[in-house]
Formats: C-alpha cells, sequence, structure tokens
C-alpha cells in the first residue's frame, strides 16, 4: 500500500517508516522539524529514510491545509499514520499555543484530508495521558477521561472526539492509539531516560519528582510498532477504535534509575523534587483488547531495553 505517515522525523514515526519499508509498502513522510528538541537528531532519523527505496521524504507542516491538500490529491494514500504532534507535558504549560496549532488544526487538516481524497483508514496517535488522574488502574479503553490534567492530554482527548465525529459523519475508519512512555535507541530527549542518562554521564544530578514515588509503564520502541502495524493493517476492526499500546508493566521510576545506572556502570547523583503540574503519579495500560484485536504482544522487559538504549547512546556521543 502507500502509506502517509506524519512526524515520520519523530521517534515512532521514523520507526513505523522504517517497518512499513521492510514490508514492502510505499511511505511517503511528512515532517516540519521544528526545534522543540535538537533538530540534528530528526536530521539523523530522516537522512537514514531518505537512502531507502520507496521512500519520499516531504518538509513541511501537517497544519498547512493547502500542502495537505497538494500531498493528498497527488499521492492518493490508502492508508494514513497520523504520528505528528506537539508532544510534552510540560511544555504544554509553557507554550500552549503550539499545541493549539499542531495538535488541533493539524489533526483536523488530516480529517480533512482523509474524508476528501476517500482515505478508507487512518490511525492516529492520541496518549495515555488522556486517563489524567484516574485513579483505577489498570487502565481500560472504557474509562471515563474526561479530566485531563494537562493541555496535552487535553488536546489528544479532543483528537479522539474529532475522529469520532468524523468517522460518524463521513463512515472512513479511524483508530486511536494510546501510548504509554514509549523509549529506545534514538529516543526523545525530552523524556527522563534520556536527561538521566545524559546528567548521569555527565557527573550531574539528575532530577527525581514526586520524590521517586512514581510508576510508568515503559514501552518498548519495536513492540510499539508492532502494535502501530497490527493498527494499519489489521481486519475485522470497528469502524470507531481506540486502543493502549503499553507493556502492561507499569515500573517505578527509582528501579529504572537504578537500571540506567547498572547499564552505565555509574551511581546516580540525585536532586530529590516534588510533583510537576500535568504530571500523575501512575501509568498502567490494559492492553487486552490490543492483544486480541491488533496481534499486540510487547516482550521487552524495562531493564533489557534500557540497555538497548545506552548501547546505542554511547555509540551516538561517539559519532
Amino acid at each position: 500500500m502507500k502509506v502517509l505517515v506524519t512526524g515520520v522525523a519523530g521517534f515512532i514515526g521514523s520507526n513505523v517508516a522504517h517497518a512499513l519499508l521492510d514490508a514492502g509498502h510505499e511511505v511517503v513522510g511528512i515532517d516540519n522539524f521544528n526545534d522543540y528538541y535538537p533538530v540534528a537528531i530528526k536530521e539523523m532519523r530522516h537522512s537514514a529514510l531518505e537512502k531507502r527505496k520507496g521512500y519520499i521524504g516531504i518538509r513541511g507542516d501537517f497544519s498547512d491545509l493547502d500542502l495537505m491538500n497538494e500531498l493528498f490529491g497527488k499521492h492518493r494514500f490508502e492508508r494514513v499514520c497520523h504520528l505528528g504532534a506537539q508532544a510534552g507535558v510540560r511544555y504544554s504549560l509553557e507554550n500552549p499555543h503550539a499545541y493549539e496549532q499542531s495538535n488541533l488544526a493539524g489533526h483536523l487538516n488530516v480529517l480533512e484530508c482523509c474524508r476528501n481524497f476517500n482515505v478508507s483508514r487512518l490511525v492516529y496517535a492520541s496518549s495515555s495521558s488522556v486517563y489524567g488522574g484516574n485513579k483505577k488502574v489498570p487502565f481500560s479503553e472504557s474509562d471515563p477521561v474526561d479530566h485531563p490534567v494537562s493541555l496535552y492530554a487535553a488536546t489528544k482527548k479532543a483528537n479522539e472526539l474529532m475522529s469520532h465525529a468524523y468517522t460518524d459523519l463521513y463512515g472512513f475508519q479511524t483508530i486511536g492509539l494510546r501510548f504509554f512512555t514509549v523509549y529506545g535507541p534514538a529516543g526523545r530527549p525530552d523524556m527522563a531516560y534520556w536527561l538521566f542518562t545524559d546528567a548521569m554521564l555527565q557527573g550531574r544530578a539528575i532530577k527525581v519528582f514526586n520524590h521517586g514515588d512514581m510508576k510508568r509503564d515503559f514501552t518498548y520502541i519495536d513492540d510499539v510498532v508492532q502494535g502501530v502495524s497490527g493498527a494499519l493493517f489489521a481486519e475485522g476492526l470497528d469502524p470507531y477504535e481506540i486502543f493502549n499500546l503499553g507493556n502492561n508493566q507499569p515500573e517505578l521510576l527509582m528501579d529504572m534509575i537504578r537500571y540506567l545506572g547498572k547499564a552505565l556502570d555509574i551511581e546516580p547523583q540525585m536532586e530529590m523534587l516534588p510533583m510537576q503540574a500535568g504530571d500523575v503519579p501512575v501509568t498502567y495500560a490494559d492492553i487486552g483488547k490490543a492483544k486480541i484485536k491488533l496481534g499486540y504482544n510487547p516482550c521487552t522487559d524495562l531493564e533489557s531495553g534500557l540497555e538497548k538504549f545506552v548501547s546505542w547512546y554511547k555509540d551516538w556521543k561517539k559519532s
């Protein structure tokens, strides 16, 4: 098939694009290469894609409707994998309008283009953050998600509602994926595992929020890519679906720090801090639905995944 991947220079987007190319699909990728984190990392990911047969890269913004109409008109996509967004819970407190432009206007553009150019299935990135401060764990797709605690989370919930409306009105399939703390080689440098690794190697103390009393359902990138592929191509899905893509294994933040220290052979220095605004104490995915309908089966434990990240990080620093 011919597949559009938005946010293709991003962490998940680039890995999904490689997997699609490996499976013999044609991929058109779009990314605006914004400077939310160092652009060099996005360029590194994208340059690997540009060397591959069957890949076309577009430098542009999916919040530009004219550009998107031109792109959809030229390529006639059979599937759209919308992974581009303004990411980050904490950054949404500093720069809220970036989320309006990318996560709301941009998502609407993708929906409109899927409608106008007869795309049969749209798969898009939602987030575990939509669960907000829910106390019941594990988080299930059927749980209420009406109390977001960050603007980022609110935009992701809005994406789910917008997609539901378009499926109901226009009949094309929309599949939302709630990602849970995705990590791995060439990941996002704004995330804790990367920040901690960088600080430890430089001999700096790491900032540990909520005094370490946090749990996260860390999900390795290869496992997530398998779930995304299932969402793009699995048969028998309902017109509108939401799936959790997590590891079904919440891990203590302090254990994550311990695993990193072991992989780096460094004793971490820690600065204990209170909870940050917009954060939640625990995330924990019920993945039963994704297992049944997508064939999703995460198999990478946190310690092994972090060892792979550290090995990549050391090589990357040398290059």
